[in-house]
């Protein structure tokens, strides 16, 4: 492994030596020591890969020596250091830029050793990730695909890459929670369309009643309460994209009509005369085994036939390997961007615990583990007591007893519905899926 260059800028020498000694335990760093700031501009071409100011030097101070290292270096890691505990002149230099500010204390040396620690990893992860998309070339560089590197991935990002060159209907299968909308504008995004419409639609949301309408739009008077035209979502999408999310849950009588509208592509207002010509590409999507569902007599072969294009099936998250580690990684990244929290990173112990566990609600119940472990977690490291499995117990799933996909997601729905005191759209929000899909379980009797 090559030296870690770090760059300390410090007029006192005996404060100047006591970080460096301190630092050098590390026996990966090479500590190089400049007493005023024009020091350290003048070996800037070194490159370093870390430099620590200290606010109150003789030359220059410390937010110019700060902008003056960002001009010459805009990508190094800057750490403040500095004797007056002022909180508008941390937050100032921070807003700058500055990637911490340490005032000096007795605790100092121990926050720079973890501050040095946790940007050198954040610095890893980058190069890692750069390494790999020089290896992987524009063959997996997805605009806002799906992150991963397990060899299931890789066969889904190639058979989205053949989707993007051409114009062929998608239809996107997996368990809830995978990534289905991801991998749909991904494909959009790196499609010739990508300059026009995305329009998602999560048929599950939509009340029965209101389907043709919201699919197909509806003119002025069609119907009491159209007080305006409205123009329909396949409308929206003319020259983009239309993602029909969960299309499993399609009464009959409105697959019928999205196949008339399919096969002759162009769409009727309700209430009007006029035919719009559609030229949009369709992609959809559902958690169920719709060649199953068409068996059962609950979908139309036709419209199977229509749809099916292109097949995709995400892959669980149990099944992807490494990815979880990788996924928790960049969402605790990202939580603590938004949050404007210290970066933080992930034990061995707690990265063995979700390398351990099998995830019945896939990406979106990693990111709530990770979220609440980054809020929980202390000295910016997610330990294995933070790492909270209890939300939904192992054991309820995949263990002792074999359940349909179908009984999963219903378990699931109660737990929650227990926990936010049955608030249907509390729960609807956690879980990210229409209200009227709790609804209809709940009369149904799938539910209580």
């Amino acid at each position: 492994m090559s030296a870690y260059n770090i760059f300390i800028v410090e007029d006192d020498p005996w404060y100047s030596e006591l970080l460096e000694y301190h630092l050098s335990l590390n026996p990966d760093y090479k500590i190089t020591r400049f007493a005023t700031g024009r020091d350290c501009l003048n070996q800037m071409y070194k490159q370093p890969d870390l430099v620590t100011i200290d606010f109150s030097l003789p030359d220059l101070p410390g937010d110019k020596l700060y902008q003056k290292v960002r001009e010459m270096s805009p990508t190094v890691p800057v750490i403040v250091i500095s004797s007056q505990d002022d909180i508008r002149v941390a937050v100032q230099l921070l807003k700058m830029g500055a990637t911490d500010y340490l005032v000096k204390d007795d605790s100092t040396r121990d926050l720079l050793w973890n501050a040095v620690i946790r940007i050198r990893e954040n610095q890893s992860l980058k190069k890692e990730v750069e390494v790999l998309k020089e290896e992987l070339g524009q063959r997996f560089a997805f605009e806002k695909t799906i992150i991963g590197q397990s060899d299931a991935l890789k066969k889904v990002f190639g058979l989205m890459e053949k989707a993007s060159k051409t114009n062929i209907n998608v239809s996107i299968t997996g368990e809830t929670g995978t990534g289905k909308e991801v991998a749909a504008k991904a494909i959009h995004y790196n499609s010739d369309r990508r300059k026009k419409a995305f329009v998602a639609v999560n048929m599950a949301a939509i009340p029965g009643e209101l389907m043709e309408s919201e699919l197909f739009g509806y003119e002025k008077g069609a119907f009491t309460g159209a007080i305006g035209r409205k123009t329909g979502k396949f409308e929206e999408a003319n020259g983009g994209t239309i993602f029909l999310d969960e299309i499993a849950e399609l009464d009959l009588s409105v697959q019928s009509k999205i196949l008339r509208v399919l096969q002759e592509r162009e769409v009727v207002r309700v209430g009007g005369n006029e035919s719009i010509t559609l030229d949009l590409r369709v992609i959809v999507a559902t958690h169920k085994n719709l060649e199953e569902e068409v068996k059962k007599g609950n979908f139309r072969e036709d419209l199977y036939y229509r749809i099916i294009g292109l097949p995709i099936t995400l892959p669980p998250l149990r099944d992807r390997g490494n990815d979880v580690i990788i996924l928790a990684k960049h969402f605790a990244a990202e939580f603590t961007k938004e949050n404007k929290l210290p970066a933080v990173t992930i034990s061995k112990e707690a990265k063995d615990r979700l390398l351990s566990y099998s995830f019945p609600g896939n990406i979106r119940e990693l990111k709530a583990i990770i979220d609440l472990a980054v809020v929980m977690c202390e000295d910016s490291e997610i330990k294995l007591g933070d790492i909270n499995l209890n939300s939904i117990k192992k054991g309820d799933f995949f263990v002792n007893e074999l359940k349909t996909l179908k009984q999963y997601e219903r378990d699931i729905i109660r737990h929650y519905l227990q926990k936010n005191n049955n608030d249907v759209i509390a729960t609807a929000k956690t879980l990210d899926i229409g209200k009227s899909t709790i609804y209809k379980m709940i009369q149904n009797g799938e539910l209580k």
